[in-house]
């Protein structure tokens, strides 16, 4: 019996069959374009900063400075690779200002977006260990975009300050010790706003009652305060310090207060205080006026403005330093006890050849 062929089946056509071949072609053409821009992108996308760092952009620097500097914080082949991302892009950096951080491995492709249309970061700017305004504003200056001119010149301002209730003697009683964020170009006037809205929250209600009950004005609670941390650093002691100077001003005695002699002088340095240093006519002078001096004669800490809020009771109006150079105080209640605590500290002073 003769064997029958049966025919086989014509196999379906899939939809990539039916393309036309042009089609086929441009496609093949596409992804070999996608795979060599890849491969020659690749160095760009892939690269990362090696370091954790800030660029500085003030508007007007054109690219080829930002490149420098971009490279002198980073590295020059990064650079590289983050301006031409920029420039592939049409970017002009001359518009852009602020601080813009790149984190340790950030990517090139991450950094130049950044730079081109992201928004510039905040900076820290840390306030602690300062005594005049020029310390102040040096402090500013060295981290934010404006001058120490600048800043001086707004902290001078009297319109200024009296929008504030405060004057250019103690404006500075607002700018508390603390770690503050502010964008890079920030205004000196805008600074102070911030500054003084960052002191009415930390003068609640409990802390103004207190300073009421004590007779006095927040302002003149830091300039108090001010004086108690020129006077000790020791903790524990500046609660008994701030009440002696609150016994005082209660009994209309003058402060006469070391530390306010060095700043009406602009000498810190001094570890003599000689009786013509305290006969310095000077309204900061607590030898020579009655009262509080203008404004504080430093940056007092948090902690020595709760001191004198919260200094305990006792009837002390005289202290001297102690003769052991411990940096703690004999206090005295009567001028007899103080001038016996006196002679100890002064020939302790002439033993170890101490003049001034």
């Amino acid at each position: 019996m003769a064997k029958t062929s049966r025919k086989r089946p014509a196999r379906k056509q899939s939809w990539l069959d039916r393309l036309p071949k042009w089609v086929k072609v441009s496609a093949v053409a596409l992804i070999v374009l996608v795979a060599v821009g890849a491969i020659v992108a690749s160095p760009y996308l892939t690269a990362s900063s090696d370091k954790e760092t800030t660029l500085y952009l003030r508007r007007g620097t054109s690219n080829e400075v930002v490149r420098d500097s971009l490279a002198s914080c980073t590295s020059p082949q990064f650079a590289s690779k983050v301006m031409r991302l920029v420039e592939l892009t049409g970017g002009d950096l001359s518009t852009r200002q602020g601080a813009f951080n790149i984190d340790e491995g950030e990517s090139a492709l991450s950094v130049a977006t950044h730079l081109r249309r992201g928004a510039a970061d905040e900076v820290k700017l840390t306030l602690n260990n300062l005594r005049t305004k020029d310390d102040l504003a040096k402090r500013i200056a060295k981290k934010l975009m404006m001058s120490k001119e600048e800043m001086l010149a707004a902290l001078n301002d009297k319109d200024l300050c009296s929008a504030y209730g405060l004057n250019p003697d103690n404006v500075t009683s607002i700018f508390l010790p603390d770690t503050y964020q502010f964008l890079w170009d920030v205004e000196p006037a805008k600074l102070i706003e911030h500054m003084a809205k960052y002191s009415d929250r930390y003068w609640d209600d409990e802390r103004k009652e207190k300073a009421r009950k004590l007779g006095l004005e927040p302002v003149e609670v830091v300039t108090l305060a001010s004086i108690v941390e020129g006077e000790t650093s020791k903790a524990d002691e500046k609660g008994k310090v701030a009440r002696l100077y609150l016994n005082r001003l209660a009994q209309h005695i003058k402060l006469q207060a070391d530390p306010t002699v060095k700043f009406a002088l602009g000498n810190f340095a001094l570890r003599r205080i000689t009786f013509a240093d305290t006969s310095t006519p000077s309204p900061w002078n607590t030898y020579y006026v009655e009262g509080l001096p203008p404004g504080p004669i430093c940056l007092p800490e948090k902690a020595s403005i709760d001191a004198v809020l919260d200094a305990p009771q006792h009837d002390y109006i005289y202290m001297c330093a102690k003769e052991d150079f411990s940096g703690y105080h004999n206090f005295a209640r009567t001028y007899a006890e103080h001038e016996a605590f006196a002679a100890k500290y002064h020939q302790a002073l002439k033993e170890r050849g101490i003049r001034r």
